[in-house]
């Protein structure tokens, strides 16, 4: 078998399988994070939370397939380590950039929701008052 077909087949295992273990991972820690931002709407979380992983999946996914190919030849094991650890590299730098565009995207969308909430008074109002004559 060709070295460069090693190193494909390298590549795709290890990218898919680190996307989808980041995936999960945002998943089942993200649901909380969300509940909280959307006021504790679980539905919506969930909601939330899977169009996230979908859309996760599908940059990550897709990049990791446009990257696969490249114009070396590899001829050598210490070749194949080579291209791997550029496109892993790679790959483990666009997921943590999307991680935290994630991560960055939520917590504005919580703020907002906490400065909305810290803007309504304590006590709904109960009544008008007309103003003391004189004063």
């Amino acid at each position: 078998m060709d070295l460069t077909v090693v190193a494909y087949v390298v590549y795709l295992v290890v990218s898919i399988g680190l996307t989808v273990w980041v995936a999960r991972t945002l998943s089942r820690n993200g649901r909380i994070f969300l509940s909280d931002v959307l006021h504790g709407n679980e539905k919506l979380a969930e909601a939330v939370n899977h169009l996230l992983v979908v859309g996760f999946y599908l940059v990550n996914l897709g990049f990791v397939a446009l990257y696969l190919s490249g114009d070396e030849t590899i001829a050598s094991t210490r070749e194949v380590f080579e291209a791997l650890s550029t496109k892993l590299g790679v790959v483990l730098l666009v997921l943590g950039v999307m991680h935290l565009g994630n991560v960055y995207v939520l917590n504005k969308i919580r703020r907002r929701g906490l400065m909305e909430r810290e803007q309504r008074p304590p006590v709904p109002p109960q009544g008008w008052a007309a103003p003391a004559a004189g004063v």
